[in-house]
């Protein structure tokens, strides 16, 4: 009878342990995720702000604390700017960073049972737009060029884990493109683990 009882107390604070690991969010396997936030694109000298929107997803292997993933992302961006009277007064010459598709990698840890902390690493292809316009005395000036740059992609972020399936993300990065363009973004993001 004593063995009875002393296994009920104790069966008590294990399988409510065990229902607590139940409930966190797992850290591992396939997760989507819909992204907005802050991007700052610099195109030919000329650096201004925008809205950043798209979508991501990836697969995630957790071992011990330690994770290791890979992800893509498909995002558009509201950033432009104009320079005017830049070589006769009248003209304009308008740059604009469109969508930016990016595959890579991640690595992190668990910092505590719903914390994330980790790296990324990967490569990115931006299109970016260039629109000249020399304004109504010489209009057959103006000319219009749109090109996909490669680039290089790092950043750095936290994941939040919601309930038992949802997270938040927030994450800062830079992209480095050839011809010397470049672009650093704020995001965030809300997405699910299947």
């Amino acid at each position: 009878m004593r063995k009875l009882l002393i296994a009920g107390l104790l069966a008590g604070p294990l399988s409510t342990a065990a229902f607590a690991q139940d409930s966190s969010p797992p850290a591992g396997g396939f997760h989507i995720e819909g992204l907005g936030g802050y991007d700052s694109a610099r195109i030919e000298d000329d650096k201004d702000g925008g809205v950043l929107y798209g979508v991501g997803a990836g697969y995630d292997f957790r071992v011990g604390r330690a994770l290791l993933g890979i992800q893509g992302e498909a995002s558009e961006s509201t950033n432009d700017g104009c320079v005017f009277g830049l070589a006769a007064p009248g003209d304009s010459l308008c740059a604009r960073a469109g969508r930016e598709l990016f595959i890579g990698g991640r690595a992190g840890f668990m910092a505590g049972r719903r914390i994330l902390l980790y790296g990324t690493a990967g490569y990115t292809n931006a299109r970016f737009r260039i629109d000249y316009a020399a304004g109504t005395a010489a209009g057959t000036n103006n000319f219009s060029v749109a090109q996909n740059l490669d680039g290089v992609r790092v950043g750095a972020g936290a994941e939040f884990g919601i309930g038992s399936r949802a997270f938040l993300r927030t994450e800062l990065r830079y992209s480095n493109f050839e011809q010397g363009s470049d672009r650093g973004q704020a995001v965030a993001g809300f997405g699910f683990r299947f």
